[in-house]
């Protein structure tokens, strides 16, 4: 078989927008470094509304969104703008603390408009949970590109069928992006020691057995997955090698040790991280 297992999205709120939370999981916390997976819609948002999360902290982790549709923009304690499209990606470290907001930009705001995307937390290696915080912003046109047996390939982060992504992770992951048409088929490599297939939209069947969007599937280590698509698919494949221990997580914050998440809620709630420019809103920490 080549599933390990199967875990089903759940539906949460993020302040007044749905998501689907496929990572954690009762059943898996994570898949290779990758310990936070929510798919961002689809929706369509009405004129005059958006996204409008306000300014939050972080530890111990990168944060990597991805967008299908529709734009955000991203502002950070380190001075960084970088608004988001479809086919870009955001890299932003967070190591020793970092703060930051995504909202719908201004613009986008005047007209009816659609947002869908995935945004992953990847946890840090021990030796680099304290490392000073970074942005990198990637667009489309920096991602390899190509096509294979009717599905289209995006490549994120890491190594697939000999390209390889500019993106410089400290822990070594793959993340791609595969867009499959009717009848298409994909064969997945084992080529890392945890890896998985996010369904964002569409069906596909696996071993004989059909599975639907908003479900995770876990693959075996060491066995080749052959995916087929009845109809079109969009699939997120995330893993890579086995973290170094497991990892907390409380609220926003993600570390290998109890004692450093303690003292990033207390430095939260002191406000002693760095603020976000252009942002006057406060997010309390939760009680």
């Amino acid at each position: 078989m080549a599933i390990e297992s199967v875990i089903d999205a759940k539906a949460k709120d993020i302040g007044g927008f749905s998501v689907r939370r496929a990572l954690p999981a009762i059943g898996r916390r994570m898949v290779g470094p990758f310990i936070f997976l929510d798919q961002i819609g689809p929706a369509r948002i009405p004129a005059g509304q958006g996204l409008d999360v306000r300014p939050h902290p972080h530890i111990g982790l990168s944060t990597m969104t991805y967008l299908y549709e529709g734009e955000i923009m991203h502002r950070d304690s380190l001075g960084s703008i970088q608004k988001i499209s479809p086919g870009a990606v955001n890299w932003m470290t967070a190591g020793r603390g970092i703060a930051h907001s995504e909202r719908t930009p201004d613009e986008l705001r005047q007209v009816e408009h659609a947002l869908s995307g995935i945004q992953f937390w990847v946890a840090l290696p021990k030796p680099q949970e304290e490392i000073e915080p970074s942005f990198l912003h990637l667009g489309r046109d920096r991602l390899p590109a190509w096509e294979s047996g009717g599905a289209k390939i995006r490549l994120i982060a890491g190594a697939m069928d000999g390209r390889e992504s500019p993106l410089a992770a400290p822990h070594p992951m793959i993340c791609a992006d595969l867009q499959l048409s009717r009848a298409a088929t994909l064969r997945i490599p084992a080529d890392w020691p945890e890896h998985a297939i996010y369904i964002s939209s569409g069906a596909i069947e696996v071993d004989g057995k059909r599975f639907a969007e908003g479900q995770l599937l876990v693959l075996q280590a060491g066995h080749d997955a052959l995916l087929m698509a009845p109809s079109s698919a969009r699939l997120m494949l995330l893993g890579g090698d086995s973290m170094d221990g497991p990892r907390h997580i409380w609220w926003n914050f993600v570390s290998s040790s109890l004692d450093r998440i303690e003292r990033a809620k207390a430095d939260w709630k002191q406000r002693q991280f760095p603020p976000v420019p252009e942002e006057t809103e406060f997010v309390p920490l939760p009680e």
